[in-house]
């Protein structure tokens, strides 16, 4: 790998906010060059659910969600839990959450939040026709479903907030009406509310490689490399990696939940951890879906996926270096057979991804405290997909020194 000259811009992360970053930059003129340790989409990008979820805009940490923290170490295959082995380890992670739940904080982050989607759902919008990427959508809306009506009550104030954020939305208290949108579930759901203004992806390593082809079409290039060390200076930024060294005039970290330790490379020292998501995917669809539908109060989705299905979801705090538990899985596929009347629970592939996540469930996005040749882009837990679009172009109006379209001051690394 040759020296590079300091006339371009390197992207480190290869899933679908790096992609999706360096096409953005490409668009604004820059010499990109794009660098991953294991290629596109190999990591958390190629197996999440496909959803465009423009409508969630409350964090993890919501008022309250404190008092429920000892259920999660005694229910290991429950919603939200906490590995007993990681415990320790994530304390501070956690002090940082609780200070997140604090009604001022919270507010704060869901008004940052709704803001980050407006734009990621307007530029998703510009990308997919930039791309000729339509045929890769699906806008088939989402329900979320309850099973009682007391459990459709308790989530009134979350979809009031979204109604003040103006995202479009319906409420049905009858299954006659929940049938209407998608048949054939279980009658134990009562109640649900759908958003028509979601969107899917056919498939989201399909869609990741689909703009990197477009990518490295427009001139990009793509190399495989793991990166060994990052400095940065008034000229410049210098990678090294296992093939030689980089050097470029700007640097993105867009390394999903490995950008803390690249971060640490430069002083910073931010508290990133894992959402560890769970699923299994179904290569023919043995129940037939109409949208993409969310189980709020067992923590799960279902999901188109090309011909089949994807079963998954749920957050585990466990870090990047556990081995996977795929009882999660393995128990969210029984449910699904529950609520899904003949849906076939046989030929599926287990999974798990690391998703980034941070404390308040707002990502880092901005330059880095103490090198101002380096952009930060990490951190999206959940939502990475949904917020790639928006992201990118933040990002680009950073490396052009434009002034962004939103404030990126709650996505600041310095806020923790």
């Amino acid at each position: 790998m040759s020296h590079q000259t300091r006339n371009e811009i390197l992207v480190i992360g290869a899933g679908i906010i790096g992609v999706t970053t360096a096409l953005a930059l490409q668009a604004d003129r820059h010499r990109v060059r794009l660098l991953d340790r294991k290629g596109i989409a190999a990591e958390t990008s190629r197996g999440n659910a496909g959803a465009f979820a423009f409508a969630e805009v409350e964090p993890l940490a919501t008022p309250g969600i404190m008092r429920k923290a000892p259920k999660w170490l005694l229910d290991p295959l429950g919603p939200l839990s906490l590995r007993p082995a990681y415990a320790l380890q994530i304390l501070p992670w956690m002090l940082h959450f609780w200070r997140a739940t604090a009604k001022s904080r919270y507010d704060a982050a869901v008004n940052a939040q709704s803001g980050l989607m407006q734009l990621s759902q307007q530029a998703l919008e510009r990308l997919i026709a930039r791309v000729s990427g339509e045929p890769l959508m699906r806008r088939d809306g989402q329900l979320q479903v309850y099973e009682s009506r007391a459990q459709f009550e308790a989530t009134l104030p979350a979809w009031e907030q979204r109604r003040r954020h103006g995202i479009a939305f319906s409420l049905f208290e009858r299954p006659e009406a929940i049938a209407e949108i998608q048949p054939g579930l279980s009658p134990r759901f009562t109640h649900a509310g759908y958003t028509p203004d979601w969107m899917n992806t056919v498939d989201p390593a399909l869609w990741t490689e689909h703009l990197a082809r477009a990518f490295v079409a427009a001139g990009g290039v793509i190399e495989i490399a793991e990166v060994t060390g990052v400095s940065a200076g008034a000229d410049g930024v210098e990678v090294t990696t296992g093939a030689g060294t980089l050097r470029a005039d700007q640097l993105v970290v867009a390394t999903g939940a490995w950008s803390h330790q690249i971060a640490r490379m430069l002083g910073d020292r931010i508290p990133l951890d894992t959402e560890r998501g769970y699923n299994t995917t179904f290569p023919t669809a043995s129940f037939d879906l109409r949208t993409h539908l969310t189980f709020s109060n067992h923590g799960f989705v279902v999901s188109r996926i090309g011909d089949g299905l994807r079963v998954g979801g749920a957050v585990e705090l466990g870090g990047l270096k556990l081995p996977p538990n795929y009882k999660r899985a393995e128990l969210l596929v029984r449910k699904t057979v529950e609520f899904l009347p003949g849906f076939d629970p046989t030929g599926g592939t287990q999974w798990m991804g690391f998703r980034p996540s941070l404390p308040d469930s707002l990502p880092v996005i901005g330059r880095a405290p103490g090198a101002e040749r380096v952009i930060y882009a990490f951190g999206h837990g959940h939502l990475g997909l949904t917020q790639s679009a928006g992201t990118a172009e933040l990002v680009a109006s950073l490396a052009a020194r434009r002034a962004p379209p939103i404030s990126l001051a709650p996505f600041a690394a310095q806020r923790f």
